[in-house]
């Protein structure tokens, strides 16, 4: 059963798709976001490509587990991605993933302007991850 997760961000959407097995989370890519009509075809290209059974977004809850503004727009974004495609779309608390993929980078000692470019799929693979480790133990 394969896995994607995606990062939804203003301007980047991360991806990551796990292995077949379900146990492994690597990068693929990172989606320029254009409109909402453009980022969806996208997504479903890649579903297909991937032969993805489940997509995990990431749900950036507050600090104090309660949902924001920045939540309220993944649950959108959730509904509009769940009647695009035909594959469950869950989420998955991804409170400080972009501060752990940017710890990350900086001790892998990357520069500014190449961590601008990766960090949306490293988060999308920390999100993976976590979401991978949740499913093993169940």
């Amino acid at each position: 059963m394969r896995i994607m997760s995606l990062d939804v961000g203003e301007k980047n959407i991360g991806v990551a798709v796990s292995d077949e097995l379900g146990i492994t989370a690597q990068g693929l890519g990172v989606i320029k976001r254009q409109n909402k009509k453009k980022d969806l075809s996208e997504i479903r290209r890649l579903i297909e490509e991937h032969n993805v059974n489940e997509v995990v977004l990431g749900f950036p809850r507050n600090m104090d587990g309660s949902i924001g503004s920045k939540a309220q727009e993944i649950l959108h974004f959730q509904e509009l991605l769940s009647k695009s495609v035909s594959v469950p779309v869950l989420t998955w608390d991804e409170r400080l993933t972009t501060v752990a993929a940017n710890r990350t980078l900086l001790q892998a000692d990357v520069s500014r302007k190449k961590r601008k470019k990766v960090i949306d799929k490293l988060a999308a693979v920390l999100i993976l991850e976590g979401y991978l480790q949740k499913k093993k133990r169940e």
